[in-house]
């Protein structure tokens, strides 16, 4: 898909179908994360991928925003592996590394005419620990991925700022 034609038809579904995403599609999405950039190629993210009745219905207990997806990525940086700011004390790549991932993957869902909703309506520690995640693993999101059940973009998706409030040169 031509993408500018692709940004703009890519939006948050809140109501999936039951179709399962095919593996080769689910896998050129994975792939599609594998190749975005992250801090001095570090690298440091794991991707979860929850599509078991078992993992499913966990998750469903921690958030109410699966909305019926029938594959969910759970995406988390290792803070071992994170690139870390040697000018500024605090300041790592982690969350950073990992929203590249995510938006790529999203961008390629949308290619490969998949629906997805980033999710971040979660409790990060009783997520971490229901799914038994190592403690120097942190989840940053969740990726909801599917097909839409007859569900069109909400009405805000296409208020944006102009240009002129948000950019300023200096």
């Amino acid at each position: 898909m031509e993408f500018k034609k692709l940004i703009n038809e890519r939006f948050s579904c809140k109501k999936f179908s039951t179709r399962k995403v095919e593996e080769e599609k689910l896998q050129a999405i994975l792939e599609a994360g594998n190749l975005a950039p992250t801090a001095v190629n570090a690298q440091p993210y794991r991707v979860y991928v929850l599509e078991s009745p078992e993992a499913l219905a966990k998750l469903d207990a921690l958030t109410p925003c699966r909305y019926n997806a029938p594959t969910v990525l759970l995406l988390v940086y290792e803070e071992k592996e994170e690139w870390k700011n040697p000018l500024q004390v605090g300041i790592h790549s982690g969350v950073e590394d990992v929203s590249i991932i995510a938006t790529h993957m999203m961008l390629a869902a949308k290619d490969e005419g998949i629906d997805s909703c980033w999710i971040n309506y979660f409790g990060n520690d009783a997520l971490e620990q229901a799914f038994g995640l190592p403690s120097t693993e942190h989840s940053v999101l969740l990726l909801d991925l599917g097909y839409s059940d007859n569900f069109a973009p909400l009405p805000k998706h296409t208020q944006k700022k102009p240009l002129s409030e948000i950019v300023k040169r200096i």
